[in-house]
């Protein structure tokens, strides 16, 4: 591509760059704060002991000890702010987990286990995977699910990030395009390679010296239509730019790339993903965060994310073949009712209106429909003219 060609192309992205640059203080001063907030391994050590010298104190007196939680997943313990996204309210409801109860003991002998756990860790200042303390004894936590939400429930109660924890999780996401960086241990890490992707870092939080030139960072949905965009060399044709995939609902490792890579390199960020209730949600989730997460939303949301596609009024106007449609099911339609309630729908006219469009359609579009028009419209036609022209909402 010439550079007259080039700087056409990405006319109506540089232009929307220097919007965001204008409001960046505006979207990010909610966020300022907790941001530079830095927790040493002193600061983790006295709250874990802090908890522990208040089990103590209750068996002093002979009080059974309790746990105090609040509880992440439910939306009247969240509230909306549209610089920041779904939060959890500083007057959270909380749940009692008693040490004298049959049915929470378990789970309050499992918090203690885990949270001895990450004691050693900080004090050692080493790191282990979530996997690593679920083996370190499976007959005890039965199910990875289990250590998961408990590390997540520590994090929220000693009201820490969960990688100041040491603890990490492997990455499910993928990256790709212009960009290089080094990893916390020396690494370099080289995003350029057109026809593979590079793992998302397990800490994101220790990557540093961020390069990249890119106009643009795109979060793919699904990992088929990410392996799709690599396969048709897209990073390349539309050079120079990042792709990432959380592989369907994105870990926190992918959420906390995306946040990273915005905070760095403050260029747009789209999202491609299927025009269904499904893949409107992921695409809420990177903007707006989740209600399980919401305590730690400052780290997680990028607010600024904007709908590239596939957007329901895309499937009139390109006319995609009623054949590579699908007919909404009644879960569908439950799932849209749910997301037009949402509180940040109140802020996002223009996604309210595309689903309304579905709705009025009662059908649903995978982003491979585009194949049925041609089958390298998506790579060759959609995406660039959707970029050249400010297809986006």
């Amino acid at each position: 591509m010439s550079n007259l060609n080039m700087s056409e192309q990405f006319l109506e992205v540089d232009r929307l760059r220097s919007e965001l640059l204008q409001n960046i203080e505006e979207v990010d001063s909610a966020s300022t704060t907790v941001n530079e907030e830095s927790f040493s391994s002193q600061d983790i050590l006295t709250r874990i002991e802090g908890v522990i010298l208040d089990i103590i104190k209750s068996l002093s007196k002979g009080e059974a000890p309790v746990l105090v939680l609040q509880n992440r997943n439910t939306w009247s313990n969240v509230s909306f702010d549209s610089a920041v996204g779904l939060h959890m309210s500083s007057e959270a409801s909380v749940s009692t987990i008693r040490s004298d109860c049959a049915s929470s003991v378990n789970r309050f002998a499992l918090i203690l286990k885990v949270l001895s756990a990450i004691y050693k860790l900080v004090q050692s200042n080493s790191y282990a995977t979530k996997r690593d303390i679920y083996y370190n004894d499976t007959q005890l936590f039965r199910s990875q699910k289990t250590v998961d939400a408990i590390v997540d429930d520590i994090s929220c109660m000693l009201k820490v990030p969960r990688r100041n924890l040491h603890v990490l999780s492997t990455s499910k996401g993928f990256i790709s395009g212009d960009l290089c960086y080094l990893e916390e241990d020396g690494t370099k890490v080289d995003c350029c390679s057109s026809s593979t992707a590079i793992p998302v870092s397990s800490n994101v939080c220790g990557i540093r010296n961020i390069a990249s030139s890119a106009k643009f960072v795109l979060i793919v949905e699904k990992d088929a239509t990410f392996q799709r965009l690599l396969d048709d060399d897209f990073c390349t044709k539309l050079s120079p730019c990042i792709m990432i995939t959380g592989k369907g609902v994105p870990d926190v490792n992918s959420r906390l790339m995306v946040r990273k890579l915005w905070d760095t390199l403050h260029v747009p960020i789209f999202a491609l993903v299927d025009a269904d209730p499904h893949g409107i949600e992921i695409m809420c989730i990177y903007k707006y965060g989740s209600v399980s997460m919401s305590f730690e939303a400052h780290n997680l949301t990028v607010p600024s994310v904007l709908w590239l596609g596939l957007l329901p009024s895309d499937i009139e106007r390109l006319r995609v073949p009623q054949e590579a449609l699908i007919p909404l099911t009644r879960s569908d339609e439950s799932k849209l009712r749910s997301l037009r309630r949402r509180p940040y729908l109140s802020c996002q006219p223009q996604w309210d209106k595309e689903m309304q469009i579905m709705e009025r359609l009662k059908h649903k579009a995978e982003i491979q429909s585009l194949a049925s028009i041609a089958s390298d419209y998506l790579t060759r036609v959609y995406l660039p003219n959707k970029l050249r022209y400010g297809g986006w909402v």
